[in-house]
Formats: structure tokens, C-alpha cells, sequence
């Protein structure tokens, strides 16, 4: 059987695998075994999915490097993964843990690892299907390690609003999140710029606080983007007597002051030019 693993026949790839998921369905795989199925993977056959069997018995060392392919399988193939690496042997226990398999996930550079981007926003949602799983306290702690990312993941501000779809209790924790991307300019980073200003609208009025930290020619963009913002926002301030504690260009920009304003800021062209990750895709939408 070893002989065969290690040197199959053309056309036996499938064959091989119903092999494997018999011979680690109820044991752990043999170092022999495993020594096998790594080389027809290195040597032969450039296929993740035959690896499956064994990643349960794989350390986290093992599975990192391989993630992107597992990622880049087809939807029921990395479903399959997914549960053998969390799963984990009863020696070492899941080769990654939920708040880790996220993070892997947002750390897939799809140009980089030749990944499409679809199979990474759908490795996302398959996370966010098994919520007893993936639960509010483990996208605290992915979302907490992810947004000090350098840089911060393309798909960061998409999951961060498919979080707070999902655990709306999540909601003080994200305006914590908003205000440290604030601290890191976030408008410096255009395809993030545009879910941090989606999530703010869509969060108003917990969210004020928030934009109100915004540089006066960030805030503007924003108000430039979603008018609407403007007079409820200009109504916060009074109702929280912030008027002393803003910089005198927010208040003119929230209709406080009479000075003359320059030719209003257009929200940022490049970035509605960028695909929005945050918009068209299933779990974007928090009401």
C-alpha cells in the first residue's frame, strides 16, 4: 500500500484519496504513511486534497505553509480541511485554533499566493457558518490581532462588518476597532478607507464618537460621501456640548461657525475605482 502511495498510477489520484480518508478515519496515520502521501504531494501530484486525511495529525508548523492551497480547493474540499485541522489529534490537539485558521486566512496575499480572492472571501464565510465555532470571543481575538497587521489585510473592515452582522454584541468592541484605525490613518489606505466609512454610516449614532476623532479634511470626505451624516452628527455635538473640545475647523465643517469653507473635498475617486470588498458580498450589510 505504501508502494502504491508513494508511486500511484496515472489516474489513480482519487483512488488514493479513499484510501487515505479509510486508513485515518478512526487512527492516526503512520510516520511511514505520512512520509508517503508528503512526497506524491512534493514530487507528483500538486494536489492539497490529498493531504486532507492527514491533517489531523499535522503540527501547526506543517499546516501554515500549506494553507493557501487548502484554501484554494473547492468549497467542500476546505470545508473538509477545516475539520481535520481543527479537529487535531488526541496527542496535540488542532493544529490551529479558530481565532488562528481566521487570521491564516487574512494573511493570504491572493496575488502573492495565487489565490483568487473569491476563495478567500469564501474560506471567510464557510468561518462564519459554524458560529458555534468561530463565536463572538474568537473574532475578538482574531479582529484584535489582525487590525495590528502591517499592512492590515485586504479583507479586514469586510470581516469586521460581517462580525458585528453576526454578533451584534460586538458593537462597542468594533467602535474600539474604528477609533485604532483612526490612530493609523486609515484614509491612508484606500480599499480599507472605504469599509471604515460603510461601517460608521451603517453604525451611526455609536459611531460619532468615532468620526469625530477624524482629521477635519477626513471628516469632510466622509460627511462629502454620506450628506445625511451631517445634521445628525452637528446635533450630537449640541446635545453633548462638545463645541469647546473640537478643533474650529470640524465645527465650521459641521455648519457651527460662519467662515467661508473651501470648495467641499470629493470622496476619494481612486477609491471607488478599487473593487469594494465590502459591499456586494453576502454578509456585508449590518442592518
Amino acid at each position: 500500500m505504501l508502494d502504491i502511495i508513494h508511486s500511484p498510477p496515472e489516474g489513480s489520484e482519487e483512488l488514493v484519496t479513499m484510501i487515505l480518508q479509510t486508513l485515518t478515519e478512526e487512527s492516526n496515520p503512520s510516520a511511514n504513511l505520512v512520509v508517503a502521501v508528503k512526497h506524491l504531494y512534493e514530487t507528483k501530484l500538486k494536489d492539497a486534497s490529498i493531504l486532507i486525511p492527514l491533517l489531523s495529525s499535522f503540527p501547526k508548523e506543517e499546516v501554515l505553509p500549506i494553507f493557501p492551497r487548502l484554501v484554494d480547493l473547492s468549497p467542500d474540499r476546505f470545508q473538509d480541511a477545516l475539520a481535520r485541522i481543527l479537529q487535531g489529534s488526541a496527542h496535540t490537539g488542532p493544529a490551529l485554533t479558530p481565532a488562528e485558521v481566521l487570521i491564516a486566512i487574512h494573511d493570504i496575499n491572493p496575488e502573492k499566493d495565487k489565490v483568487p480572492l473569491k476563495k478567500v472571501i469564501d474560506a471567510c464565510t464557510a468561518c462564519f457558518e459554524q458560529r458555534t465555532v468561530f463565536t463572538q470571543q474568537v473574532l475578538e481575538k482574531a479582529l484584535n490581532k489582525l487590525v495590528d497587521n502591517v499592512p492590515i489585510p485586504l479583507l479586514f473592515m469586510r470581516t469586521v462588518i460581517q462580525a458585528l452582522d453576526a454578533f451584534p454584541a460586538l458593537v462597542d468592541f468594533v467602535m474600539g476597532i474604528l477609533s485604532r484605525l483612526v490612530n493609523k490613518q486609515i484614509w491612508k489606505m484606500p480599499k480599507l478607507w472605504v469599509g471604515f466609512l460603510k461601517l460608521a454610516y451603517q453604525t451611526q449614532p455609536r459611531s460619532f464618537d468615532v468620526l469625530l476623532q477624524l482629521p477635519p479634511p477626513q471628516l469632510e470626505v466622509a460627511l462629502n460621501k454620506y450628506p445625511n451624516l451631517r445634521s445628525h452628527l452637528s446635533s450630537f455635538v449640541n446635545r453633548q456640548n462638545l463645541h469647546n473640545k473640537l478643533p474650529r475647523h470640524t465645527l465650521n465643517i459641521l455648519g457651527f461657525l460662519n467662515e467661508p469653507q473651501q470648495a467641499p473635498m470629493p470622496f476619494a475617486p481612486a477609491a471607488l475605482q478599487t473593487a469594494d470588498t465590502t459591499s456586494s458580498l453576502p454578509g456585508a450589510n449590518i442592518m
